[in-house]
């Protein structure tokens, strides 16, 4: 009696898969239409909130110890600059610490050692774009001698890739709709959507403007604009 449950339960358990195979077949509805794939783009616009410079410090001294001593020194006070004018710790890195021989080179002479370059640069991020150039006219003040940038940028895009997201598939619906009307047809479902990625256009150059010869001259930073858009592939079913 017990080797006869046994496999009593065993075939059922075999037959479980089966069961549940048929069921999956079953979900899938063969397409008896027309298929129609369209790609689609959503955008949106918005305002850089986040400015990327790198800020940096150039030393040449006879001695090494002595270009490395002095760049330490004036990076120190960029650096405290950079905490005064609220900079978190978390927004400053280290980019690159370089130290290189000078040489001077005549015509058919061996070259000569006259000295060594120090170059500390850092990477700093400010998210009140508003203070940008006041802060970079604080950290020229301060000894930097060295600055790239600023690279505009949204902090958090995620929101905004969503939104392009919305506008996407809206457009691809729209755009299925369209081709199923001029061909006398209707959109009776949606077979597949894929993203094909995100894509963040740079926005115009900012305009940096140093006149450090007029006494009460500022650089000033324009943000513009920046587009953020998302491409998607769609497949519909036409009748």
């Amino acid at each position: 009696m017990r080797t006869k449950m046994m496999a009593a339960l065993a075939l059922a358990g075999a037959m479980v898969p089966a069961a549940v195979t048929a069921q999956d077949v079953a979900m899938v509805r063969p397409m008896a239409g027309t298929r129609l794939d369209v790609n689609a783009v959503g955008t949106v616009s918005r305002v850089p909130d986040l400015a990327i410079i790198s800020a940096g410090v150039q030393t040449l001294r006879p001695t090494a110890s002595g270009a490395i001593e002095e760049n330490a020194a004036r990076m120190e006070r960029v650096r405290a600059a950079l905490k005064r004018a609220g900079i978190a710790d978390q927004d400053i890195q280290t980019a690159s610490i370089n130290l290189n021989p000078e040489y001077r080179y005549d015509n058919n002479q061996p070259p000569v050692l006259t000295g060594y370059r120090a170059s500390n640069t850092l990477n700093v991020k400010f998210r009140d774009l508003k203070r940008t150039g006041a802060i970079l006219d604080a950290l020229v003040a301060e000894g930097a001698n060295q600055i790239n940038g600023p690279s505009l940028t949204i902090d958090k895009p995620e929101s905004a890739y969503d939104e392009a997201r919305v506008k996407a598939i809206a457009a691809g619906r729209a755009r299925a709709e369209l081709y199923a009307r001029t061909l006398g047809l209707r959109v009776t479902r949606i077979l597949s959507v894929s993203e094909g990625g995100g894509y963040s256009a740079p926005p115009p150059m900012p305009m940096v403007v140093m006149q450090a010869a007029e006494r009460d001259s500022k650089t000033s930073i324009e943000a513009g604009s920046q587009d953020i858009q998302v491409s998607i592939a769609m497949s519909f079913e036409l009748n």
